[in-house]
C-alpha cells in the first residue's frame, strides 16, 4: 500500500511564493517518478512537473522558470517551489507517484493553492 501526503497549500497574493511538499510511504520501488499535477475548477487535471529517481525533470510550459521540483530520495519526499505565482495557478495540486515496474499510479488527496489579491 502506497500513501502520499501533501502539505503547504494556501492563499497567496499574485507574485508571491509557496512551497508544496509530499511524503510517500509504503511499497515504493527504488526506480520511480514523482511529480505534481493540478486541477483548476472546471478543467482537467494537468501535469505541472515531474522528477525521476535519476533526477530528470519535466515541466509544463506554463510553469517553466517559475516552479522548481526537487526530491529527497532517501526520505521519499518531493517538493514544489512555486515563485511568481499568478491567479491562473489557482488549483488543487496533487502529488503523484508512478512506478514503472508495475505501471501503477498513486495520488495524494490534494492541497488547494489559491492565488488572489
Amino acid at each position: 500500500q502506497v500513501q502520499l501526503v501533501e502539505s503547504g497549500g494556501g492563499l497567496v497574493q499574485p507574485g508571491g511564493s509557496l512551497r508544496l511538499s509530499c511524503a510517500a510511504s509504503g511499497s515504493i520501488f527504488s526506480f520511480n517518478r514523482m511529480g505534481w499535477y493540478r486541477q483548476a475548477p472546471g478543467k482537467q487535471r494537468e501535469l505541472v512537473a515531474t522528477i525521476t529517481s535519476g533526477i530528470n525533470t519535466n515541466y509544463a510550459d506554463s510553469v517553466k522558470g517559475r516552479f522548481t521540483i526537487s526530491r529527497d530520495i532517501p526520505k521519499n519526499t518531493v517538493d514544489l517551489q512555486m515563485n511568481s505565482l499568478k491567479p491562473e495557478d489557482t488549483a488543487v495540486y496533487y502529488c503523484n507517484l508512478y512506478i514503472p515496474r508495475n505501471g501503477l499510479n498513486y495520488w495524494g488527496k490534494g492541497t488547494l493553492v489559491t492565488v488572489s489579491s
